[in-house]
C-alpha cells in the first residue's frame, strides 16, 4: 500500500499506509493523526483538513482550480499559501507513494 507522510507543525512525523482511492485526509482521521480536524468529514465544505504540499509533489497534484469549491474553501484556511490543499481532495494513488504533507499551526 502507498504512503502518506503527514509532518505536524512542530515536525513531529507520521507515516500511514493508505488504501488506493482513500483521501489523505480520511487516512489521517483514521490513524489520528494530530492537526487535520476535519470537521466537515470530507465533504469539502469546511478547509479544516487545510495541508501544504511538500515541493516535490506540487508538479504532480498541482494546485485547486481557480473557481472550484477547493479554491473557495481555501479561501477561509489559516494561513494559505500557494502550495495549499485540502486533503479531502488529495485521492491516493500508487503514483503518489511517498507524499508528504505539512500541517500549519492551527485548523481554524
Amino acid at each position: 500500500m502507498p504512503k502518506v507522510t503527514y509532518i505536524e507543525h512542530d515536525g513531529t512525523a507520521h507515516t500511514i499506509e493508505l488504501l488506493i482511492g482513500e483521501s489523505v485526509m480520511r487516512g489521517a482521521v483514521d490513524n489520528e493523526v494530530p492537526g487535520i480536524d476535519a470537521d466537515c468529514g470530507g465533504a469539502c465544505a469546511c478547509a479544516t483538513c487545510h495541508v501544504y504540499l511538500d515541493p516535490a509533489w506540487l508538479d504532480l497534484l498541482g494546485t485547486p482550480k481557480p473557481g472550484s469549491q477547493e479554491a473557495s474553501m481555501l479561501s477561509f484556511a489559516a494561513v494559505a499559501q500557494p502550495n495549499s490543499r485540502l486533503s479531502c481532495q488529495i485521492k491516493m494513488t500508487e503514483a503518489l507513494d511517498g507524499l508528504t504533507v505539512r500541517m500549519p499551526e492551527g485548523q481554524h
